[in-house]
């Protein structure tokens, strides 16, 4: 038996000719054409009204955001004008030198630098980037009510690029602050400054990255947007939706010299950590462990017996440092800091930076597969500003490396021994393989072998041999290296041939 769907004749007669059906169908077709005209005008307005509403907000903030020009005068001569008559020099020289009576005068010359900044308090106080201010003679600050004041320096730190001026006013605007924690990746942020000297410019972007760090600067977690920032937006606000500041705009990424979709700005709390100690003391006083440090891989974290790749892997100690006497070795992986957790090395000099020195403090370590804590009294660095020491140096990256790994090695001389001060180890020859895809290469010292969460000390390079050859294929080893004064640990898969080859 056949299941028919057709309709009745009948009905299908009636279907087919009763004219007013055909006029309801069109009908229903114009209507649904109107329709989508009408969402296709509509529905831009509808989007537009979810934007956020710029105008409004630089309407009540723009008035804390002050333009700023930084004035050095140098007086220029040219060298001869600045040799004096008891300088040695060729007698064919001599007659180009002027005579003192001869010399002309020396012409003055201003260099201008320009930037932003943003008043934090009522009486004064003004937020910039250091390098703003640099060097300057004179600094005169522009309001937005086109006031002009000028301004004296209180501080700088040049470590995280912040400079607190001050001018001789009251009652001035005051941004408000934000929290740079609350941000998220794709959330609107703001900028107001004076990028070419243009003042009040506004340009608008999202937060592309959070805690970014920069090949000359580990200290700064840095907020990286896609605003708009160029040459004289330097130390201006960023700032959420609400219209508090969260961030101090600083440095782009560029080939040009301009803006190409890259910006990163100093966090607003760092800002105001560094503003304070400024007042108080004049500098920044940061902390120090003195601990040389480096990632954990994959690898590494397998060798040591660590369920995850986490903390700031310890591969030297300063024997003058705060870690020496509180029992910190190499080899131990930091795993927090104060309860504050350590999610790679990054991480660790920006929470000990902050930490104030001679407070105490407990590190969190992982060493010989326990974890354990550690008492520690935080020290503090006599540098001066332009002193490049970090708070806690990150490790150069590993090194080179022909046995099982790709290593051949062989033992130490007396004099390498007295050297590299070490009783034992296996110097490394030649390196290929898997050793050398992990950058270990001729003249390293291998001195201990992790695996299974437990580090052997190579005695000699028989020795190192025998730890290799136990390995099994494809589990994460470790290697401590000794590289001139230099201590790193290098992780890598043992290959199912030798030397990680294939055949």
């Amino acid at each position: 038996m056949t299941l028919s769907l057709r309709a009745p004749r009948n009905l299908q007669h009636r279907l087919q000719c009763r004219p007013s059906f055909h006029r309801s169908c069109r009908f229903a077709r114009h209507a649904v054409a109107v329709l989508c005209g009408l969402l296709w005008f509509v529905a831009p307005i509808a989007l537009a009204r979810d934007l956020p509403d710029f105008a409004q907000l630089v309407a009540k903030q723009a008035p804390v955001v002050v333009n700023i020009t930084a004035t050095q005068s140098s007086r220029l001569a040219s060298p001869l004008q600045r040799l004096g008559e008891d300088t040695p020099m060729p007698d064919w020289l001599r007659r180009f030198a002027p005579k003192g009576g001869e010399q002309s005068p020396v012409p003055d010359d201003e260099n201008e630098a320009t930037g932003s900044g943003f008043i934090i308090s009522a009486d004064g106080y003004i937020l910039t980037n250091s390098h703003v201010v640099e060097g300057a003679d004179e600094i005169l600050v522009r309001l937005s009510d086109r006031r002009e004041l000028a301004a004296r320096v209180i501080g700088r730190d040049k470590r995280s690029d912040i400079a607190l001026l001050k001018v001789d006013a009251t009652g001035l605007p005051v941004a408000r602050f934000g929290n740079p924690a609350l941000l998220r990746v794709g959330d609107w942020v703001l900028a107001i400054g004076s990028p070419f000297g243009f003042e009040s410019s506004v340009t608008a972007g999202i937060v592309s990255a959070k805690g970014r760090s920069l090949p000359d600067e580990t200290l700064v977690p840095f907020i990286q947007t896609d605003v708009a920032i160029n040459p004289g937006n330097s130390g201006g606000p960023l700032f959420n939706l609400k219209g508090e500041v969260v961030g101090i705009n600083s440095q782009i990424y560029s080939r040009s010299g301009g803006f190409m979709g890259i910006s990163f700005s100093i966090p607003i709390d760092v800002a105001l950590d560094v503003q304070q100690q400024l007042r108080q003391y004049g500098r920044v006083r940061r902390g120090r462990i003195g601990v040389v440090i480096q990632d954990v891989s994959r690898d590494m974290a397998d060798s040591f017996g660590l369920k995850e790749p986490a903390g700031a892997l310890v591969s030297a100690v300063d024997p003058d440092g705060p870690a020496a006497p509180a029992g910190i070795k190499v080899g131990d992986v930091i795993l927090r800091f104060d309860g504050k957790p350590v999610a790679d090395s990054v991480q660790l000099p920006r929470i000990v930076g902050v930490a104030r020195p001679g407070t105490r403090a407990v590190l969190q370590v992982f060493r010989a597969g326990a974890i354990r804590d550690v008492g520690i009294v935080v020290g503090e660095f006599a540098v001066e500003e332009d002193d490049p020491v970090p708070v806690v140096a990150a490790a150069q990256p590993p090194p080179r490396g022909t046995n099982r790994l790709g290593l051949m090695t062989q033992d130490l001389t007396p004099s390498q021994k007295r050297e590299f001060k070490i009783g034992g180890g296996a110097v490394i020859k030649q390196s290929s393989g898997v050793a050398a895809r992990a950058e270990l290469r001729t003249g390293d010292v291998v001195t201990a072998v992790v695996a299974r969460g437990k580090t052997e000390e190579v005695r000699s390079s028989e020795h190192f041999n025998v730890l290799v050859n136990a390995l099994e294929a494809g589990m994460s080893v470790s290697l401590r290296v000794q590289r001139g004064d230099a201590v790193n640990f290098v992780g890598m898969k043992v290959p199912a041939v030798p030397g990680g080859t294939k055949r």
